[in-house]
């Protein structure tokens, strides 16, 4: 296995590291005196210069270092991992969103498949101690039986975005089975927050009640989605870097695979909250009222989740504490002074 030197830092690669979540993550080992190399295209699927001032955050620290390239660049992660040796690999690269892979499937083959395949393969010449790579609670699809548990069959898929996603899992496994790689797949659950997507409903939502502007509300607003405030996540995901899988189950619903070093888990708050609360949560912390435009169904959408977290629980302790009320308020409070408005 590949390990910092005893003497000095530990160090970490974390992909997508000019993410809403990719650059928490970097913050918070930063503060924790970790050696941090953040890879991060930089691209433009939202506004480039919000993930610039994220970055910003980070090049503070002497002990970060930021490459602007595409995981999925043919040779880029073999040649940071022979330059760096991480220790551990956080991968959080790759397309987000539902509805943007139905009209650009392509960047999903690109960046989710073929970055994954860059990454798993660079691993396997140099190996780390432990790999987390982002999975999605929209890998239940049709799944309705709830709360999601990791051991669930997960067959049936909404979005394409979401089949690249499971095939990232399955690609990982055969790795994890096949070179003995330590692999955590962790699926997200609704992540909001400061510093978040502007491609997220949440953002979407806040911006246009303080311009005046209505929000459109799908499925005549009948969602339940588990809301998980970002600081939680990245508690989590801290902690599970520490928890690598091996070779006895933890507890009756591990879902630590029988042939290799690899599980998933489930990170969400396990509160799931009515999509019209959460609403009223953003409407109480900006003090107006939404102009609401009820609308049908979006094609690949999903009306709830809800995330089974015992085995998040039993591998690390954590529990998500943070309330919609208060991560709500924490980020209307950050867009105010980030937007000036």
């Amino acid at each position: 296995m590949a390990n910092s030197d005893t003497n000095g830092p530990r160090t970490a690669l974390v992909t997508g590291s000019a993410g809403f979540i990719g650059s928490t993550v970097c913050l918070s080992l930063l503060k924790a005196g970790w050696k941090v190399v953040g890879i991060d295209s930089m691209n433009s699927y939202y506004d480039p210069d919000l993930k610039r001032d994220r970055q910003a955050h980070l090049t503070k620290y002497n002990s970060f270092i930021p490459i602007i390239a595409k995981v999925e660049d043919p040779g880029q992660m073999i040649q940071l991992f022979a330059d760096h040796s991480p220790e551990i690999v956080i991968h959080l690269a790759g397309q987000a969103g539902v509805r943007h892979s139905i009209d650009a499937p392509r960047d999903y083959v690109e960046a989710n498949l073929m970055g994954t395949f860059e990454l798993i393969e660079a691993a396997r010449a140099h190996p780390p101690a432990h790999m987390l790579l982002a999975s999605t609670s929209s890998i239940y699809g049709a799944n309705e039986q709830m709360p999601y548990r990791e051991t669930d069959k997960v067959d049936t898929q909404m979005s394409f975005y979401a089949a690249t996603k499971k095939a990232s899992e399955a690609m990982a496994h055969s790795y994890a089975h096949l070179y003995r790689l330590p692999i955590t797949m962790f699926r997200f659950f609704t992540v909001y927050g400061p510093w978040g997507r502007p491609d997220m409903a949440y953002f979407k939502f806040t911006r246009a009640i303080l311009d005046g502007e209505p929000i459109d509300i799908y499925n005549h607003g009948k969602m339940q989605r588990d809301f998980t405030y970002i600081d939680d996540l990245v508690t989590a995901i801290i902690k599970l870097a520490d928890a690598p899988p091996g070779e006895q189950p933890v507890g009756a619903h591990d879902s630590l695979s029988p042939v290799a070093p690899f599980r998933v888990v489930n990170i969400g708050a396990s509160q799931p909250t009515a999509l019209m609360d959460f609403i009223a949560a953003i409407e109480h912390a900006i003090g107006r009222t939404a102009k609401k435009r009820m609308m049908g169904m979006q094609p690949g959408d999903v009306p709830a989740t809800w995330a089974e977290t015992q085995l998040l629980k039993d591998l690390t302790g954590v529990t998500l504490t943070t309330s919609v009320t208060d991560g709500v308020r924490q980020f209307v409070d950050w867009y105010r002074d980030y937007y000036q408005v």
